[in-house]
């Protein structure tokens, strides 16, 4: 696989589904989960599959089959730290205006880089429902100030 989800798939609660073993399907998102430390990559794929953690069925299960086959043909990549790099922070941010199909809220994404090394990044569907794209935006960005005013202070406490 190209990519570890199709543009054109849409999970949702698909009730009408074949439900599957949903301990089988915990283990393999428990095993997605543990990759997305040094796999960026799959951590939106993951992210909407661990959703439907309670009753997954067949498609649910198809998109994480296909997780799986993208990591397969894709091991060679990886986070590279290497040694002696900067210490300059930079942070970005992102969001999806609506962007879950099943309560319609938006997603944030962040990621934070000391020189050009990754060191941290999340993403997570906001509280609250998003009127507008610039609002979306507007939550990510408060989520990236908070992350980089954590490091900025972590990181005078380590030098000290």
């Amino acid at each position: 696989m190209k990519t570890p989800i199709s543009t054109e798939t849409k999970l949702t609660t698909d009730e009408e589904g074949e439900p599957v073993d949903n301990t089988k399907y915990r283990d393999m998102i428990g095993s997605l989960l543990y990759l997305t430390a040094s796999r960026l990559d799959i951590m939106f794929s993951v992210y909407l599959c661990v959703r439907f953690q309670e009753d997954p069925t067949t498609s649910h299960l198809e998109a994480v089959k296909r997780i799986f086959r993208y990591i397969k043909g894709t091991m060679h990549l990886g986070l590279w730290y290497p040694k002696g790099s900067g210490i300059e922070t930079i942070v970005y941010a992102d969001s999806d205006h609506a962007g879950d199909y099943v309560d319609h809220k938006s997603t944030s994404g962040v990621c934070t880089f000391i020189g050009c090394c990754l060191t941290s990044w999340f993403l997570k569907k906001q509280t609250a429902l998003a009127i507008s794209t610039t609002e979306a935006e507007y939550v990510s960005t408060g989520k990236a100030c908070q992350q980089a005013l954590w490091i900025k202070t972590s990181s005078h406490r380590l030098w000290r």
